[in-house]
């Protein structure tokens, strides 16, 4: 992602098929075909917008068919969003949207799990069956039971939230539910995992209420989900440059988080380890992403030396 405020970035989005009777429709995929083909230019009176940075424009990009509830399928699929180029565009985020149960609450989801797939899918297929032998010529080996997305969920959420209506029941979930859902957003983290990529990449569970109203209002929750993470990602990269600046060959110290009021670190990251291993699990910074150090995670750096 560039410093210039009008280099475009491009956002692909996905929905599935429908797969259960009870739901002819898919509601993922009647918002992904909805969106518009740019983010909309944001309301200069906005009265939720009050942290809103300015961002390039946002091609918003979607895949041209639903996706087949279907292991096979997604497995083959997805790795084709995060080549080269997908469509001749170079994909910056990747938005996944599913359905979920009837409750009218939207969620984006933290994590995808590598294992643990027990439903067969809409064509009677089974995840064991599909991989067979899980040795070292299958295609997770060695990777983590659990990924996590480097976009900043909760500042993402924060975002969100300031976006939307304040009566929407907007949620951070770490339980994409071990079905399609859940291994389409794995596969897409797997595959940047795999290539050495940032893990731009997040999954919105809408809910199964496929009525007009309900579409359109999570048409609206999309727009304003991909306005919040492109912003996130802008500030964060301003954020880190001015760190940058301020923070080179600083030794890291101790300081408190200002989201959770826990303990994290500031300095130059070189020596996160020496600052947290001694302080209790209960006691660190939970927020997210995470930051890797010596093959150990840690919580990201604290926005003050406070």
């Amino acid at each position: 992602m560039g410093s210039q405020v009008d280099e475009e970035l491009t956002v692909l989005v996905t929905g599935f098929q429908p797969f259960r009777s009870e739901y002819p429709i898919n509601p993922s995929w009647e918002i992904a075909k909805s969106l518009p083909e740019y983010l909309p230019p944001r309301r200069a009176k906005d009265p939720n917008a009050r942290n809103a940075v300015n961002i390039p424009p946002v091609r918003i990009l979607v895949h041209p068919e639903p996706l087949r509830v279907n292991y096979k399928v997604v497995r083959e699929t997805v790795p084709t969003f995060w080549e080269e180029t997908y469509q001749d565009r170079k994909i910056d985020i990747v938005i996944h949207i599913g359905m979920a149960g009837p409750r009218i609450m939207y969620q984006i989801e933290s994590r995808g799990h590598r294992t643990g797939y027990k439903a067969r899918d809409v064509d009677g297929g089974h995840l064991d069956e599909l991989e067979g032998k899980r040795d070292e010529e299958w295609v997770w080996h060695g990777l983590p039971d659990e990924l996590r997305t480097d976009l900043n969920v909760q500042d993402i959420w924060e975002r969100w939230q300031q976006h939307s209506s304040k009566n929407l029941d907007l949620r951070i979930s770490d339980d994409a539910g071990r079905y399609l859902c859940d291994f389409i957003y794995y596969s897409s983290l797997a595959t940047c995992y795999k290539q050495g990529k940032e893990r731009k990449v997040i999954f919105l569970h809408v809910p199964a209420d496929g009525s007009e109203a309900v579409i359109k209002q999570g048409q609206e929750v999309a727009v304003n989900l991909i306005r919040s993470i492109v912003e996130s990602e802008v500030a964060k990269k301003q954020q880190t440059t001015e760190m940058d600046v301020s923070t080179k060959d600083i030794m890291c110290r101790s300081a408190v988080c200002s989201t959770c009021n826990k303990t994290t670190w500031w300095g130059c990251g070189k020596h996160i380890p020496s600052v947290l291993d001694s302080v209790a699990e209960d006691s660190r910074c939970t927020c997210e992403p995470k930051v890797e150090r010596d093959g150990k995670m840690y919580p990201p750096m604290a926005k003050s030396p406070n």
